[in-house]
């Protein structure tokens, strides 16, 4: 039998992920970025710093290089890539993004089997109790996921222009989160306002972003939960970004009848989220949707299956807009008849 060398480096490349993950999990909690990009340029320095022994730190800061979160001149100096730049410790960085992969979602994922076998989601058998009720007990757990979900610029710069609001409005964004999405609408469309409704225990994080960004006097919090309290009415457009996903259909179809109830004509409804395919494209997407199930039992859903529950509840898509990350805009509006 002959084995083609490709097809075994692959497979490596496959069975060793998990080990790159750690790498660069360790490389954002011991803040090596952060180092390196302050003048920490060799082996040595980054040893001293860290209290790594000389030797190890060397031997990772050498898988790093290779791996692409820094990169040496000739005389073997280190310094940041712009991967490396993401992971510093700072605001609007992916550092939080790997640290709550490389701990809490990793470990779910240690349990990643019994998911798929059992239908429990891998975040309860790693920690004792589901995502959303560790998040309320866990403040700085909570806020470092508020923070994974907002750091997605790329995808939020690009609402505004799939919105094109203009003049005075009322943007309702459910679930909203730490109200980085909400920041980014409104602080494009200046004459407009904003509600964001989210749990209690998430309000302080979106008080203090849409404080700095849009100031309080343009927005009303509500900490409540969407799922069963009254969701805001009077709303020109109404926001579900990366929520549709974390629930069964049942769960999802509760909610758009929902949204469908306080929906008045011409308003509209924006859903984010990414979209599946069986074409062979859509990677990341597919990821996630594995992430999900493992997760909390959640999945990411083909456009047909995103029509369908639109089609169960009262609504109708209008148009869907191709975002960065795999990611895609469903413009909703009430069905007619």
């Amino acid at each position: 039998m002959t084995t083609d060398p490709r097809a075994v480096r692959a497979a490596f490349e496959l069975v060793t992920g998990a080990w790159r993950t750690q790498a660069v999990h360790v490389a954002a909690r011991l803040r090596l970025p952060d180092l390196v990009a302050g003048g920490h340029r060799d082996g040595a320095a980054v040893a001293a710093a860290t209290g790594l022994d000389p030797d190890v730190a060397h031997r990772l800061l050498r898988l790093l290089v290779l791996l692409g979160v820094f990169e040496t001149d000739a005389d073997g100096v280190l310094r940041t890539t712009p991967v490396g730049e993401l992971l510093r410790d700072r605001p609007g960085s992916l550092r939080d993004m790997c640290l709550l992969y490389g701990e809490e979602f990793y470990r779910a994922w240690g349990h990643a089997e019994e998911a798929l076998t059992t239908g429990t989601p891998g975040f309860e058998l790693a920690h004792g109790e589901p995502l959303l009720a560790y998040l309320a007990r866990e403040p700085e757990a909570a806020a470092r996921f508020q923070r994974v979900m907002q750091a997605g610029h790329a995808v939020f710069d690009a609402v505004p222009g799939v919105l094109g609001l203009s003049g005075p409005g009322r943007v309702v964004d459910l679930g909203g989160g730490a109200g980085r999405l909400l920041a980014t609408v409104l602080s494009a469309a200046p004459d407009a306002r904003g509600v964001l409704v989210d749990l209690p225990h998430v309000l302080p994080l979106a008080r203090a972003q849409l404080a700095a960004s849009v100031g309080l006097e343009r927005v009303e919090l509500l900490g409540r939960d969407i799922f069963e309290a009254p969701l805001p009415g009077d709303g020109d457009v109404y926001l579900l970004s990366r929520v549709l996903g974390d629930w069964d259909d049942g769960r999802c179809l509760r909610l758009l009848r929902r949204v469908r109830a306080v929906l008045a004509p011409g308003a509209r409804l924006l859903v984010l989220e990414r979209v599946t395919t069986d074409d062979g494209s859509g990677a990341l997407a597919a990821l996630w949707d594995l992430h999900l199930l493992v997760v909390n039992g959640g999945r990411q859903r083909t456009l047909d299956a995103y029509r369908a529950l639109l089609d169960r509840s009262g609504l109708a898509l209008e148009r869907v807009v191709e975002l960065p990350l795999d990611t895609k805009g469903l413009l909703v509006g009430v069905a007619s008849g």
